[in-house]
């Protein structure tokens, strides 16, 4: 059968199992658009600005496991998919990116409109297409989705020229096949396991790394079965959120920068840290010459350039995660270590995490937004110090809860990465938690929550300032605040004018009651709470600096397990 380029793109994505795309339109697109008309069962959803229909996408990525789309015209449109596109590349999420191109033949010679997306996006994506034959096309969408999907995902980004969208062709869709030079890790070799396995009941005071490399890898349960079977505390990375439920008595949150005390140093106290599924990223690891001192390493990741790229590494399991997880099972007995569990709860009761008295704060919110929800909903959050209060109060049971730029640490990314998770997860329930620095940067979306009712509740944490850089020019730059204090509109008559329900929330004291308020609105809701204007996120680990030099937080004042003072 014969058919057009366009019609080739809307069948792929059917066959592809997708049922929503985030895009908007352009002059070399309009083929597409046009032929989109035909296709009902996948709705198109139009964002006010392209980047976040990256964001969009990467939502759904993140919080249905699925491959999420997004499409852009040529020129501006494509470019302006850089930063979301890069967003997922850092936290290897699977997306895949079509945009248009001006005709075929005008490429290279300066057309309106025309851009080399294919060599912009080349370092932030896991593949990139320029489709200059139709013939090509059918194959090109089948390995687009196969390549972000599998392995280490990634976005794949698809170019077409807008004649070949208008071109046709009677080639169908092949079934997938391994590219040459792409090998996919398969189960890892027994002797590496077998060094593993060793590893682990040799160790006194072991300690798992969960990153997000086990959810994306589907091996959660897998995970939780290995830390009960070796008595082992789990600490997570940012992204890692969720991996383990977080009211299980061996999940101790997120370590590093700014993770809870406990596990940062129960891993600066270890003999054996087994990372799953983690890259060993700076704000996890600290300088990582003094990262676990005396502990030795052993590194779970299904992309063997990460083994020794960020700290040394005493054993290498290069694979699957959640097969190689069911192996090793096999292999390590059931063990206790009741001396090391005691003292990794005296690090907990020690050092716990703190909400002041006397004010209204941010940690007020996101533990009134965790008490009312009980981590059943999935949070989106934008980047700062609302995020890192997030990963620290908010405890969600489940994998796919907890949704945050990690790696690139993209500002504006928390209300599109929610509107894409609720077109993925219509039936769930999801707030976006925004400072008021990053949700000015994407609140024009507002617009798509109120045209498809889209029941996301945003919670808007106002202090007036972009608070993670304030905090830094407070500790490190003697308060001399450059550029942080940041004016923000009437956020009533914002809401009002998006033609959204607003609830507004001042004191501690009502913070619970504008939650269930905004809670039992059926559809969007923009909450904003105005916190205090220089409240600090604690425990910090200083950049650069060891995480055994962790700073505690000012208002900790316990008395601790081995007697004195904090």
């Amino acid at each position: 059968m014969e058919r057009t380029g366009a019609q080739i793109v809307m069948a792929g994505l059917k066959r592809h199992g997708v049922k929503t795309i985030f895009g908007y339109p352009g002059g070399v697109v309009l083929p597409l658009y046009d032929e989109m008309l035909n296709w009902p069962e996948v709705e198109h959803i139009l964002v006010r600005h392209e980047q976040c229909g990256a964001h969009m996408a990467d939502g759904y990525a993140r919080a249905t496991g699925e491959v999420g789309v997004c499409l852009a015209t040529s020129g501006p449109g494509a470019t302006n998919l850089v930063t979301g596109i890069a967003t997922a590349m850092m936290d290897s999420v699977p997306i895949v990116c079509i945009t248009g191109n001006v005709n075929s033949w005008a490429i290279g010679k300066d057309a309106f409109q025309e851009t080399d997306i294919q060599g912009i996006s080349l370092p932030i994506t896991k593949h990139n297409y320029l489709v200059t034959d139709i013939n090509d096309l059918p194959g090109v969408l089948v390995e687009a989705f196969y390549l972000a999907n599998s392995g280490r995902k990634g976005p794949v980004l698809v170019d077409i020229p807008k004649d070949v969208f208008t071109a046709k062709t009677t080639n169908d869709f092949p079934e997938p096949e391994p590219r040459e030079g792409y090998i996919l890790p398969g189960m890892p070799v027994e002797s590496e396991l077998d060094e593993a396995a060793r590893l682990l009941m040799a160790a006194e005071r072991p300690i798992i790394i969960a990153g997000q490399g086990a959810i994306a890898a589907e091996a959660t349960e897998e995970l939780l079965a290995l830390a009960e079977k070796l008595d082992c505390p789990v600490a997570n990375t940012l992204l890692g959120t969720g991996a383990v439920p977080r009211s299980h008595d061996l999940s101790l949150g997120m370590a590093g920068m700014h993770g809870e005390a406990a596990p940062t140093m129960a891993i600066q106290a270890a003999d054996l840290v087994v990372s799953l599924g983690s890259r060993f990223d700076d704000r996890l690891t600290g300088a990582t010459k003094s990262f676990g001192e005396g502990a030795k390493m052993v590194h779970f990741d299904i992309d063997p350039s990460e083994h020794g790229k960020a700290v040394h590494t005493h054993c290498t399991v290069t694979g699957h995660l959640k097969p190689a997880i069911q192996s090793l099972l096999k292999k390590v007995d059931s063990k206790k270590h009741p001396e090391w569990r005691a003292t990794v709860s005296g690090f907990q009761k020690d050092f716990p995490l703190v909400v002041p008295e006397g004010g209204f704060f941010t940690r007020h919110v996101i533990s009134a937004l965790q008490a009312a929800n009980k981590g059943d909903a999935i949070i989106s959050t934008d980047v700062g110090q609302h995020q890192m209060w997030s990963a620290q109060f908010y405890r969600p049971e489940e994998p796919r809860k907890f949704l945050s730029s990690g790696g690139l640490g993209t500002m504006g990314c928390g209300v599109p990465y929610a509107i894409g998770a609720k077109f993925g997860c219509p039936d769930q329930e999801v707030w976006a938690v925004c400072g008021d620095g990053g949700f000015q940067m994407t609140l024009q979306e507002l617009a798509v929550m109120k045209e498809h009712n889209v029941g996301v509740k945003i919670c808007l944490c106002n202090n007036s300032f972009l608070g993670m850089v304030r905090q830094w020019q407070e500790l490190f730059f003697e308060k001399r605040y450059s550029s942080v204090a940041i004016t923000s509109p009437d956020y009533a008559k914002l809401a009002e004018a998006y033609g959204i329900p607003y609830v507004r929330c001042e004191t501690a004291e009502e913070v619970d009651a504008k939650i269930a308020e905004a809670r039992a609105i059926d559809g969007p809701v923009l909450c904003e709470f105005v916190v205090e204007m220089e409240e600090n996120v604690y425990p910090m680990v200083p950049a650069g600096g060891s995480n055994s030099d962790l700073i505690q937080d000012p208002d900790l004042k316990v008395k601790t397990s081995t007697g004195g003072q904090q």
